[in-house]
C-alpha cells in the first residue's frame, strides 16, 4: 500500500478492505468486479476511493452481459442521499432496535422515505420528551415505557447508551 501511495507501483489489486481509510490522491481509476454482489451504499463508498486529486477519475463496474436496473440507477448519480434512498428501497429498513439489517420494518403507518416530514416531527416530539424524562419514569410515560420494554426488551439499555 505504501508503494502505491508513493507512486512506486501503478496498479493495486485489493479486496473491499481497501475502502477503509484509503486516501491516495493520484488514484484515478477503479474497477469493481461483480458489482452486483455489493450493496449500493458499499459501491458508493468504494467509488469514493478514486477522484480525490485534481485529475478526472473513473469507477468501472464489471457487471457482465446484463446490467441490472439497480446498477444503472447507481451509475446515473453520485448523490449519496439518492443512493441511500435507492439502497433503502432495495433492502428495506430492518430492525430499528435489533440486529436484522434488511427486510420490512414493523412500522404500520409510515412509508419510508415518503413520510419523512411526519417522522421528523415525531422524532422532535420524542426528543423533547426524552430530554425531560430520559428513562420514561414519569407516571404519564409509564404506558410508553411498558410498551417499549415489551416490544424491545433491550430498549432501556439502548436508551442509556445515547
Amino acid at each position: 500500500m505504501h508503494r502505491f501511495r508513493e507512486g512506486k507501483i501503478a496498479v493495486l489489486v485489493a479486496t473491499t478492505v481497501i475502502e477503509v481509510g484509503i486516501d491516495v490522491a493520484n488514484a484515478t481509476v477503479m474497477a469493481v468486479d461483480h458489482p452486483e454482489r455489493f450493496g449500493l451504499a458499499q459501491l458508493h463508498q468504494l467509488r469514493g476511493r478514486v477522484g480525490r486529486g485534481t485529475g478526472d477519475s473513473y469507477c468501472i463496474l464489471l457487471a457482465g452481459d446484463r446490467v441490472s436496473d439497480r446498477l444503472k440507477k447507481f451509475a446515473a448519480t453520485e448523490d449519496g442521499f439518492q443512493i441511500a434512498e435507492l439502497d433503502l428501497e432495495e433492502r428495506q429498513m430492518g430492525d430499528l432496535l435489533g440486529q436484522r439489517q434488511a427486510g420490512e420494518f414493523e412500522l404500520r403507518h409510515a412509508r419510508l422515505p415518503a413520510d419523512t416530514a411526519l417522522l421528523e416531527r415525531a422524532r422532535s416530539l420524542a426528543r423533547r420528551m426524552l430530554d425531560q424524562d430520559p428513562l420514561l419514569e414519569r407516571r404519564e410515560h409509564q404506558p410508553l415505557r411498558q410498551r417499549a420494554l415489551a416490544r424491545y426488551p433491550r430498549a432501556m439499555e439502548l436508551f442509556r447508551t445515547g
